[in-house]
Protein backbone atom coordinates (compact mmCIF):
# COMPACT_ATOMS: atom_id res chain seq x y z
CA UNK A 1 0.00 0.00 0.00
CA UNK A 2 0.87 3.40 -0.83
CA UNK A 3 0.17 6.80 0.26
CA UNK A 4 -1.93 7.85 -2.43
CA UNK A 5 -3.20 4.29 -2.57
CA UNK A 6 -4.86 5.24 1.06
CA UNK A 7 -8.94 5.64 1.43
CA UNK A 8 -11.16 6.30 4.04
CA UNK A 9 -13.58 3.59 4.67
CA UNK A 10 -17.07 3.25 2.72
CA UNK A 11 -19.42 4.92 3.94
CA UNK A 12 -17.70 7.04 6.78
CA UNK A 13 -18.31 10.46 4.90
CA UNK A 14 -20.75 11.28 3.35
CA UNK A 15 -21.17 14.23 0.49
CA UNK A 16 -22.81 17.42 1.31
CA UNK A 17 -26.53 18.45 0.21
CA UNK A 18 -26.35 21.17 -2.58
CA UNK A 19 -29.24 23.26 -1.69
CA UNK A 20 -31.07 25.42 -3.83
CA UNK A 21 -30.06 24.02 -6.98
CA UNK A 22 -33.82 23.49 -8.56
CA UNK A 23 -37.19 21.31 -8.00
CA UNK A 24 -35.42 17.89 -9.33
CA UNK A 25 -33.05 17.52 -6.48
CA UNK A 26 -35.09 17.90 -3.91
CA UNK A 27 -34.01 20.91 -1.70
CA UNK A 28 -34.91 23.37 -4.36
CA UNK A 29 -36.86 26.43 -4.17
CA UNK A 30 -36.74 27.35 -0.60
CA UNK A 31 -33.51 24.74 0.41
CA UNK A 32 -35.13 22.75 3.13
CA UNK A 33 -36.39 25.64 5.68
CA UNK A 34 -40.00 25.46 5.59
CA UNK A 35 -41.74 28.55 4.35
CA UNK A 36 -40.65 32.05 4.48
CA UNK A 37 -40.33 34.69 7.41
CA UNK A 38 -38.27 35.00 10.66
CA UNK A 39 -37.29 31.31 10.51
CA UNK A 40 -36.27 31.20 6.75
CA UNK A 41 -33.76 33.41 7.58
CA UNK A 42 -30.12 32.63 9.06
CA UNK A 43 -29.49 33.55 13.00
CA UNK A 44 -32.72 34.96 14.07
CA UNK A 45 -35.02 33.21 15.99
CA UNK A 46 -36.77 33.81 18.97
CA UNK A 47 -35.51 31.74 21.84
CA UNK A 48 -38.13 30.45 24.29
CA UNK A 49 -41.04 32.11 22.40
CA UNK A 50 -44.60 29.69 22.41
CA UNK A 51 -46.66 31.54 20.24
CA UNK A 52 -47.77 34.30 22.23
CA UNK A 53 -48.48 32.11 25.52
CA UNK A 54 -46.52 33.23 28.69
CA UNK A 55 -43.04 30.93 28.07
CA UNK A 56 -42.38 28.72 30.48
CA UNK A 57 -39.47 30.62 32.07
CA UNK A 58 -41.85 33.41 33.05
CA UNK A 59 -44.69 31.08 34.24
CA UNK A 60 -42.83 29.68 36.85
CA UNK A 61 -42.10 31.24 40.18
CA UNK A 62 -38.55 32.71 41.31
CA UNK A 63 -37.13 31.74 44.74
CA UNK A 64 -34.13 33.54 46.51
CA UNK A 65 -31.15 35.91 45.56
CA UNK A 66 -27.40 36.00 45.55
CA UNK A 67 -25.94 37.54 47.83
CA UNK A 68 -23.18 40.37 46.35
CA UNK A 69 -21.63 41.20 49.44
CA UNK A 70 -21.04 37.70 50.97
CA UNK A 71 -17.69 36.22 51.67
CA UNK A 72 -15.97 33.19 49.95
CA UNK A 73 -14.23 31.44 53.03
CA UNK A 74 -12.37 28.17 52.09
CA UNK A 75 -13.26 25.56 54.91
CA UNK A 76 -10.52 23.20 56.70
CA UNK A 77 -10.95 20.35 59.28
CA UNK A 78 -8.32 20.20 62.20
CA UNK A 79 -7.45 16.51 60.53
CA UNK A 80 -6.13 18.06 58.13
CA UNK A 81 -4.50 20.54 59.59
CA UNK A 82 -2.87 17.48 61.68
CA UNK A 83 -1.27 16.13 58.28
CA UNK A 84 0.04 19.08 57.43
CA UNK A 85 1.53 19.26 60.98
CA UNK A 86 2.95 15.59 60.38
CA UNK A 87 4.42 16.17 56.67
CA UNK A 88 6.55 18.69 58.12
CA UNK A 89 4.81 20.81 55.79
CA UNK A 90 3.33 23.55 58.92
CA UNK A 91 5.83 24.51 61.12
CA UNK A 92 3.79 24.24 64.81
CA UNK A 93 5.92 27.21 66.27
CA UNK A 94 4.51 29.70 63.35
CA UNK A 95 1.11 30.83 63.64
CA UNK A 96 -1.30 29.23 61.02
CA UNK A 97 -2.73 31.48 58.99
CA UNK A 98 -4.78 31.47 55.45
CA UNK A 99 -1.08 32.28 53.94
CA UNK A 100 1.11 29.81 55.53
CA UNK A 101 -2.20 27.12 55.09
CA UNK A 102 -1.46 27.66 50.71
CA UNK A 103 1.83 27.93 51.13
CA UNK A 104 1.70 24.39 52.23
CA UNK A 105 -0.68 23.23 50.07
CA UNK A 106 -3.49 22.90 52.37
CA UNK A 107 -5.55 25.17 50.50
CA UNK A 108 -5.53 25.71 46.70
CA UNK A 109 -5.85 29.97 46.65
CA UNK A 110 -6.20 32.53 49.52
CA UNK A 111 -10.12 33.43 48.64
CA UNK A 112 -11.68 35.98 51.64
CA UNK A 113 -10.22 33.46 54.86
CA UNK A 114 -10.71 30.34 56.09
CA UNK A 115 -12.70 28.94 58.92
CA UNK A 116 -11.73 26.28 60.93
CA UNK A 117 -14.16 23.13 61.40
CA UNK A 118 -13.25 20.09 63.99
CA UNK A 119 -13.51 17.28 62.29
CA UNK A 120 -10.38 14.93 62.85
CA UNK A 121 -7.85 14.93 65.87
CA UNK A 122 -5.47 18.01 66.62
CA UNK A 123 -2.26 16.78 68.66
CA UNK A 124 0.31 19.67 68.02
CA UNK A 125 0.09 22.57 69.86
CA UNK A 126 -0.45 25.15 67.41
CA UNK A 127 -1.91 29.15 66.98
CA UNK A 128 -4.66 29.82 64.54
CA UNK A 129 -5.08 33.63 63.28
CA UNK A 130 -8.18 32.30 61.46
CA UNK A 131 -11.68 34.47 59.91
CA UNK A 132 -13.62 31.70 61.79
CA UNK A 133 -13.60 28.31 63.82
CA UNK A 134 -16.66 26.15 64.97
CA UNK A 135 -16.87 25.56 68.90
CA UNK A 136 -15.66 22.21 67.91
CA UNK A 137 -12.73 22.88 66.57
CA UNK A 138 -11.62 26.16 69.14
CA UNK A 139 -11.78 23.14 71.81
CA UNK A 140 -10.05 21.31 70.16
CA UNK A 141 -7.24 23.18 69.43
CA UNK A 142 -7.52 24.62 72.83
CA UNK A 143 -7.41 20.54 74.40
CA UNK A 144 -4.28 20.43 72.24
CA UNK A 145 -3.13 23.66 74.11
CA UNK A 146 -3.11 25.89 70.96
CA UNK A 147 -5.00 29.53 70.60
CA UNK A 148 -7.32 30.76 68.56
CA UNK A 149 -7.13 34.37 67.05
CA UNK A 150 -10.56 35.35 65.43
CA UNK A 151 -9.67 38.07 62.20
CA UNK A 152 -12.00 40.18 61.44
CA UNK A 153 -13.17 40.24 57.34
CA UNK A 154 -11.16 42.25 54.75
CA UNK A 155 -14.32 43.64 53.49
CA UNK A 156 -15.72 44.73 56.68
CA UNK A 157 -12.40 46.17 57.74
CA UNK A 158 -12.70 48.44 55.16
CA UNK A 159 -16.24 49.49 54.93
Amino acid sequence: MKLNEINDNPGSSKARTRVGRGIGSGKGKQSGRGGKGQTARSGVRIKGFEGGQMPLHRRLPKRGFTNIHALDINEVNIGRVQQAFDAGKLDTAQPVTVDSLVAAGVLARARDGVKILGQGELKSKASFEVLGASKSAIAAIEKAGGSVKLLAAATEASA
